[in-house]
């Protein structure tokens, strides 16, 4: 895990960031993300002798790699290095290293050690970022005064930031939204919302994570751990609501099937269930049903059609019995709470009352 950190001189404001390489792109990128961070562009950065940063010395004067100072004149500063061994030309950002380190490195390892789990480079540097707006807050040792505060007077100084930020590396990789909500990456399916569909999403790899980001307003859409191939990543809140089951219901076609399925949800029930125990003549009882609705009333047939889906009973013979027993059919209900009833009470008396005592027998 490497440590990225740069610092304004004047307002000792902050940025701290965390990347598991030291490659050009991710240090120009980290450049350009603190500068859009502190919503300015100072007319010099001063860099370390980094690498990835340095095309060669000359007399002890780098020079600095063409993709720096594509990003220096797109941004508009001028690149400067610290000398070699040299504590005054980069204290400053020397101790923000080392107070990074002590406060927010050291627990984070810490934690990892504490869990068995390797530390999250996502997580890492979401806790980096709530750190910088902790610490830029509160009250600087060295200038007596709040960073946060001071650069709003700093700000001032500053070089607008450009309209476009530069692409920095190589082209990002972009797919298109199928229809199920859904783009392909490293052959892994990976989930996006629903209102995105059809449209192009750009795909950006952060360590062991996936971020799908909308071009046009630059939002991360989208966080999926990297999944094995073949696989799935589905968040369900990138969804409305489940997808609904098809629609296999009844669609009339005749005059008898339009007219019977006219009479509501229950006829529509009664020809499913008629189907499904294998009622082959369907078709024809239909148009009993229908004779039986003119003869006794509509209501009276919907009630008889309602009444034999509840007793799973789907032949024109049970609809034609439920009408023959008119109001004599029995209605039963589910159990309920058990009945009390207040009943009569009477005069009683002691069962002393009936005690029967024996006449005294005994001679006089």
């Amino acid at each position: 895990m490497h440590l990225f950190c740069a610092v304004l001189a004047f307002s000792r404001w902050r940025f701290v960031a965390f990347a598991d390489n030291e490659r050009a792109t991710t240090t120009l990128g980290f450049i350009a993300a603190a500068m859009d961070a502190a919503g300015g562009v100072p007319l010099k950065v001063l860099a370390d002798r980094m690498g990835c940063l340095k095309g060669g010395v000359v007399a002890n004067v780098v020079v600095p790699t063409p993709e720096y100072v594509r990003l220096a004149t797109h941004y508009g500063f001028r690149p400067d290095f610290c000398h070699a061994n040299d504590p005054q030309s980069k204290g400053i950002v020397e101790n923000l290293v080392g107070y990074a380190q002590r406060d927010l490195v050291v627990p984070l390892l810490t934690d990892a050690d504490i869990t068995g789990k390797p530390v999250d480079m996502h997580a890492a540097n979401a806790a980096a970022k709530a750190w910088c707006v902790e610490v830029n807050a509160r009250l600087h040792s060295e200038i007596a005064a709040i960073p946060d505060e001071r650069l709003i007077t700093e700000r001032v100084l500053l070089q607008p930031l450009p309209s476009l930020r530069l692409q920095i590396g190589p082209a990002p990789v972009t797919r298109k939204v199928d229809r199920l909500s859904c783009v392909r990456f490293a052959s892994a399916r990976y989930s996006v919302p629903t209102r995105l569909i059809g449209t192009t999403v750009t795909l950006l790899q952060d360590g062991g994570r996936l971020l799908i980001i909308e071009p046009g307003t630059g939002e991360v859409v989208a966080d999926h751990e990297l999944a094995a191939p073949g696989t799935a990543s589905v968040h369900d809140d990138h969804y409305d609501r489940p997808r609904p089951a098809p629609d296999r219901g009844p669609r009339p076609k005749t005059t008898v099937e339009q007219q019977f399925c006219a009479l509501g949800t229950h006829a529509e029930a009664f020809l499913v269930g008629a189907a499904a125990i294998g009622n082959t003549r369907l078709g024809s009882e239909l148009e009993i049903l229908l004779a039986l609705g003119a003869a006794h009333g509509h209501d009276a047939l919907l009630g008889a059609v309602a009444r034999a889906v509840a007793f799973k009973r789907f032949r024109a013979a049970d609809v034609r019995s439920i009408l023959a027993a008119g109001a004599g059919t029995p209605h039963p209900r589910p159990a309920g709470d058990a009945l009390i009833l207040a009943l009569p009470t009477s005069a009683t008396r002691s069962l002393d009352a009936y005690k029967f005592t024996p006449p005294d027998t005994a001679m006089p």
